[in-house]
C-alpha cells in the first residue's frame, strides 16, 4: 500500500461506524492514514452529514443504477479517490463482483453477530438481534470479514463476543453490540493497513503479528 493508506467507506445509514473511523484516523498524530471518502447508497443518509462535518468527500450513485452500471460508478469513484482499503459500514447492497475482484483482499465488512450464524441476505440491524434473541443464544458479537461475492460469507478477519442478557430486547442488544463495533472496526482496518494481516491464496487469513493494542479490548462490553 502507499505511504498514506487511503480508506474509503460505503454506508447506507447514520454512519456511526464511519464516524468511528474518522475519529481514529483523521488526526494530526495519525499522518499515514486518511479517510478519503464515503459512498452512500441513498440520498438523505445520515452518513452524508457526518462526512460534510468531517470535511470528507462523499458521493451518491443514482438510485436507478444497478448491475454493471453500478459497478462502474463505484469503481470510478473509489479509483478516483485512490482508495487502498474499502470498508462497508452498514452498507445494505451487495457489492458487484467486478468490484470485489478489483479490490480483493482490501474490502472489509462489519456484521453485528458472530458469523456464520445470523448472517446472509436480509440479515441486518434489528433483524439480526431479534433472531439472536429468538434463537435463545447467550452470546452474540461482532465480526469483521473480507468481502466476497455473497452476503456475509467472506473470510473472517476477527470477531469479538458480546453477552446476551436475560430480558434483553433487540434494541438493548443492538446498543451493546454497537459499542464494540465502534472499537473493533478501526482496529481491524488498522491491522490491514499496517500489514499485520492479509488475505492469502485459498481465502486464508494470515496474521503476521499482533494487531491491536491490548487495552483496546481489555474490558468486554456487558
Amino acid at each position: 500500500m502507499s505511504d498514506v493508506v487511503r480508506i474509503a467507506v460505503l454506508a447506507s445509514g447514520g454512519g456511526s461506524n464511519f464516524q468511528a473511523l474518522v475519529d481514529r484516523f483523521q488526526r494530526a498524530d495519525v499522518p499515514d492514514r486518511e479517510v478519503v471518502g464515503v459512498i452512500a447508497s441513498r440520498e438523505g443518509a445520515g452518513v452524508l452529514e457526518r462526512a460534510r462535518r468531517a470535511g470528507v468527500a462523499s458521493a451518491v450513485p443514482p438510485a436507478a443504477a444497478a448491475g454493471e452500471e453500478m459497478a462502474m460508478l463505484l469503481r470510478r469513484t473509489l479509483d478516483g479517490w485512490r482508495s487502498d482499503i474499502v470498508v462497508l459500514a452498514g452498507y445494505m447492497k451487495l457489492v458487484p463482483e467486478t468490484l470485489v475482484r478489483a479490490y480483493w483482499g482490501r474490502i472489509l465488512n462489519i456484521h453485528p453477530a458472530l458469523l456464520p450464524s445470523f448472517g446472509g441476505r436480509g440479515m441486518y440491524g434489528s433483524r439480526v438481534h431479534g433472531a439472536v434473541i429468538e434463537a435463545g443464544a447467550r452470546v452474540t458479537g461482532v465480526t469483521v470479514h473480507f468481502v466476497d461475492e455473497a452476503y456475509d460469507r467472506g473470510p473472517i478477519l476477527c470477531q469479538w463476543p458480546v453477552p446476551v442478557l436475560a430480558g434483553d430486547t433487540p434494541e438493548s442488544v443492538a446498543a451493546r453490540v454497537l459499542k464494540v463495533e465502534h472499537r473493533i472496526l478501526p482496529a481491524a482496518v488498522e491491522a490491514l493497513a499496517s500489514g499485520a494481516v492479509r488475505l492469502e491464496a485459498g481465502r486464508r487469513v494470515h496474521w503476521v503479528r499482533e494487531w491491536f493494542e491490548t487495552e483496546t479490548f481489555t474490558n468486554r462490553e456487558g
